[in-house]
């Protein structure tokens, strides 16, 4: 059973990670490519058409199953400690999201919908968003790598 759930963690961590590192390579670099209307337009239609059912099962999957997998593997010696920082790793990648990105989405989403000017609305969101992008993809990417450790020590 605990290879099971590992093996769960390791797929939904890494598509978790796979969104954010596709956002860091082609997605945001795309928008910077776009006038300022364009952009925060699109920003907010990606953010609202993101929160979807799938997005949940990947998100809330990728977190616990990640901790699901370090409890259920604990008693492994060889693979705790790989187990504890996989969790660690996503976990910190969803507080990020939770705590960083989602309120600058809902700041641009306020901004857009207020009719604010669209430079003032990209400049207050987007390099601090990117910047938080690449931390989360980073923190995802590693808790991924370290459950694949996990499961093959």
């Amino acid at each position: 059973m605990t290879e099971t759930v590992i093996v769960a963690a390791i797929v939904l961590s890494g598509l978790f990670a796979g969104l954010f590192a596709t956002f860091s390579y082609a997605v945001m670099p795309g928008l910077r490519r776009t006038d300022d209307a364009t952009f925060a337009r699109a920003m907010r239609e990606i953010n609202v058409a993101i929160l979807n059912p799938a997005l949940g099962v990947v998100f809330g999957g990728s977190v616990l199953t990640s901790i699901a997998a370090a409890v259920m593997g604990f008693d492994d010696e060889a693979a705790r400690w790989w187990l504890v920082a996989g969790a660690v790793l996503v976990v910190a990648a969803g507080a990020v999201t939770m705590g960083i990105n989602v309120p600058m989405n809902d700041r641009l989403l306020a901004g857009v919908d207020a009719a604010e000017p669209p430079a003032s609305v990209r400049e207050a969101f987007e390099a601090p968003w990117v910047r938080w992008n690449h931390v989360r993809t980073v923190l995802s990417t590693a808790g991924c790598v370290a459950l694949v450790v996990a499961l093959v020590v």
